[in-house]
């Protein structure tokens, strides 16, 4: 017998099965706790999410020698439209003594100022943001709306600034493990009871993925505690939605080829261990694609970008190790009955030698040529949409799908005062210098004013306000003037940091992220494809569908954000993410079906293999694609633009690779190479016998 065999035989034994069961609920009960702690060890700092190296970010480290704790700027917005009248003035002071006194509030209130159309006022208050980021902002922030509506005296009130927006994305994420969590779940069950068309049996693989899922975050609560691995409320959210999507792709197609080794099995042990010999090398070899892609994104410039990597990494080597240990200790310990009512009898017919997908394989048989030189076009058509694709990054107000209240303070603050209020630049230096750095800024064009220096141990630092809003191109043109302007003092050590700079150095980390980490994630997958198939042709043809099905997705996808949903663009980490998570997750279905070809082939010769393989694999590849799209669909659920881009695209590439591409492209481009997908393996010299030609399925 051989290791490999051997290996399959331990999560199923007759007493091996119990001692597996045992040792997950043991870890269960040990990373329960712990998982639980995961969203408290969370780091949303500005600093866990911009490019270590970027200038805006050393700014960032540098103020805090200047004011120990970090903070953010909250600007009250005084409105009414006939004119601020005396009672408005002394009330907006009275507010801003409260303000002052509050706990949260760290430094200096400033105002209430006066708009120069006598219109509005406004107050800038800094509020401590917390070691927990913008997250502990939204307590601080709703007491200021508090305290500035109660008495307004018929004004308008809003909140705005970092600190407002902050605040408001704070809302937009509040919840989120558990409202991902929960739809995830819900559609996973749906979904499961109709693919198993079984009362039971959608439990075990939900039990299993859920129990990999604690796990997961447990051990990732316990590296960022004691590893410094960096977590954010990101990558905590698309981990639930990894984990249980990649996991139960996994125990679907363990359990189908379950199902089919009942059928010429009488012992359900014996059966579990040829699943696992048969089925385990192409899951094992689809989640060593999706680790390895994962942690490409290790090179990111991005902090929130290159977390993002172990993160979901360690997500689905977990749930790789509990589908290949829980999973099928479950099954036998269950036996057959848990597929009532179809329970596949020993000596049984296999229904899916004779079922839709046979049909399908044996049409596509019978003109490969024209069905694969058909989809093609098809697909390339719908790349036409990529015109409109527009990654350059979202506004404030773009990040919202909805408008919050610091979105509509922010669009009255720029009607009455300079665009770049409450989000001002920061500009540090040598002490000596700091008088030419600020007349140097002054002069820059695009700037509206500057407070006086402070200094601290030979540095300076002051603030520069823009006469355009902090978001805006103009804005990020002013940055890289100014940048440009006190470089070039002599002696000055000079940096600009602020808001816009750090949109600004985000969105150049983004697209340098996107150039490096998207050719080296087809290299993996090249490699893995190459080692796994024993071929050259195979995967460089899978590979080509890969890229002209991402293309078509984002294709697709940009039409469906500017004309259906109005959306005002994307954000500059958008490819690289959809990117990854299409090509991780669909080289998985590739996997499925070209290692099911394969082995087919080696024993009837290429075509009918193809055919062999499809009908096989067709209806569990068809399933966890449904489910994988689903899950992600519910991150379009969040009230965030970035998020909701992700979810509908990943899930509308996963349905196109599911049930186009890998189903027929890649079945049809198999058919017409025959043999010749398997170069240069010994499997390329061994030609389809005439006799052995696809026939129509029930036919053979």
């Amino acid at each position: 017998m051989s290791p490999t065999r051997k290996l399959a035989e331990l999560p199923c034994g007759r007493r091996s099965k119990w001692v597996v069961l045992a040792l997950w609920l043991v870890l269960l009960v040990v990373a329960g706790p712990l998982a639980g702690k995961l969203t408290a060890a969370e780091d949303n700092q500005a600093s866990s999410w911009l490019p270590s190296n970027a200038e805006s970010t050393r700014v960032l480290d540098e103020q805090r020698a200047f004011q120990p704790v970090d903070t953010a700027q909250a600007v009250v917005v005084y409105v009414r439209d006939s004119g601020i009248t005396p009672a408005d003035k002394v009330e907006a002071a009275r507010d801003a003594q409260a303000f002052a006194s509050a706990p949260h509030v760290l430094g200096r209130v400033n105002g209430p100022v006066e708009s120069a159309d006598g219109r509005a006022l406004q107050t800038i208050v800094p509020i401590d943001i917390g070691t927990g980021g913008w997250q502990d902002l939204r307590p601080a922030v709703d007491s200021l709306r508090a305290t500035a509506a109660a008495d307004s005296l018929g004004m308008t009130t809003h909140v705005t600034g970092p600190a407002g927006v902050g605040a408001d994305q704070a809302e937009a994420f509040a919840g989120i493990d558990s409202t991902l969590l929960a739809a995830t779940v819900g559609v996973v069950i749906v979904l499961l009871l109709l693919t198993y068309r079984s009362p039971v049996l959608w439990m075990l693989p939900l039990f299993s993925a859920a129990g990999a899922l604690v796990v997961a975050q447990a051990v990732i609560y316990l590296l960022a505690d004691h590893a410094g691995l960096t977590v954010n409320a990101q990558s905590a959210g698309i981990l639930i939605v990894l984990v249980l999507g990649a996991g139960t792709d996994y125990a679907l197609l363990l359990t189908a080829r379950y199902r089919e080794e009942l059928r010429r099995h009488e012992d359900r042990h014996e059966a579990m261990a040829f699943a696992l010999h048969r089925a385990g090398p192409a899951i094992l070899a689809s989640s060593a694609t999706v680790i390895v892609s994962m942690l490409c994104l290790l090179v990111a410039e991005m902090n929130s970008t290159s977390g993002l990597g172990p993160v979901c990494a360690i997500g689905v080597l977990v749930a790789l190790l509990a589908m290949l240990t829980l999973l099928p200790a479950l099954l036998v310990i269950v036996g057959r009955w848990v597929f009532w009512p179809v329970r596949p009898a020993f000596g049984t017919p296999e229904p899916t030698k004779t079922g839709r997908w046979a049909h399908v394989g044996a049409w596509i048989g019978r003109r490969p040529r024209k069905v694969w030189i058909g989809t093609t076009l098809a697909l390339a058509a719908c790349c036409v949409g990529l015109v409109s694709l527009d990654a350059t990054g979202l506004s404030t107000a773009g990040t919202f799908t909805g408008k919050p209240d610091s979105v509509v303070g922010q669009e009255v603050l720029q009607e009455h005062f300079p665009g770049g209020t409450g989000a001002p630049l920061t500009v540090i230096s040598a002490a000596g210098e700091a008088g030419a750095v600020r007349t140097v800024t002054q002069q820059t064009a695009g700037v509206a004013g500057t407070t006086e220096p402070v200094t601290h141990e030979g540095r300076a630092m002051f603030q520069a306000t823009l006469s355009d809003p902090p978001d805006s191109r103009p804005a990020k043109d002013t940055v890289d003037r100014l940048r440009t302007a006190v470089h070039a003092v002599p002696n000055a050590d000079a940096q600009v940091g602020g808001s816009t700079a750090v949109i600004l150095d985000a969105g150049r980390a983004a697209t340098s992220d996107n150039r490096t980490i998207i050719p080296l994630v087809l290299g993996v997958v090249l490699v893995i494809l190459a080692l796994l198939l024993r071929a050259v042709t195979a995967p460089l043809v899978l590979i080509a569908t890969v890229v002209l099905s991402y293309a078509a997705a984002l294709g697709i996808s940009a039409f469906f954000f500017e004309h259906v949903f109005h959306f005002e663009g994307q954000d500059n980490a958008f490819p690289l993410f959809v990117f990854v998570f299409l090509v991780a997750l669909g080289i998985d279905y590739n996997i499925f079906l070209m290692t099911r070809v394969r082995e087919e082939s080696a024993q009837h010769g290429t075509r009918p293999g193809a055919v062999a393989g499809l009908a096989a694999t067709g209806g569990v590849i068809t399933s966890a694609g449904l489910i994988l799209a689903s899950t992600f669909a519910v991150l379009g659920t969040l009230p965030i633009v970035g998020f909701a881009e992700i979810g509908f695209a990943v899930a509308l590439g996963v349905l196109l690779d599911t049930l186009v591409v890998r189903s027929v492209l890649v079945t049809a481009l198999t058919l017409d190479l025959d043999h010749r997908m398997w170069w240069p393996s010994a499997l390329s010299r061994q030609a389809t016998p005439p006799e052995k030609e696809v026939e129509p399925a029930g036919q053979r």
